[in-house]
């Protein structure tokens, strides 16, 4: 698995990282035609308490990117609907790749 992480006024989060982590090793377990990730998590001023803390992750794998962002008032929030978000776009892309074999 091959992950990497990238901060855009943040400071850098080793607690952060592990967290995306192992939520990430869970996708490459199941999907085994994942190849890499590239997670972005940006900090943005916001008049909104529940938005600002973004997580971007982008994942590399056989045909188009698959990518996917979300906006709460933590990372961990941030993280947790991305990689929904990510999981759900893999599954249909699974789905489709059966139905054509």
């Amino acid at each position: 698995m091959d992950i990497n992480f990238q901060y855009d006024a943040v400071k850098a989060s080793d607690r952060l990282e592990i967290l995306t982590a192992k939520r990430l090793q869970k996708l490459f377990d199941k999907y085994d035609f994942l190849i890499r990730a590239e997670v972005l998590f940006k900090k943005e001023n916001t008049t909104s308490p529940e938005k600002g803390r973004i997580c971007k992750i982008r994942l590399s794998l056989p045909g188009p990117l698959v990518f996917a962002e979300s906006s709460h008032g933590t990372f961990e929030v941030s993280i947790t609907e991305t990689i929904d978000d990510l999981e759900r776009q893999l599954r249909k892309r699974k789905d489709k790749l059966k139905h054509r074999a």
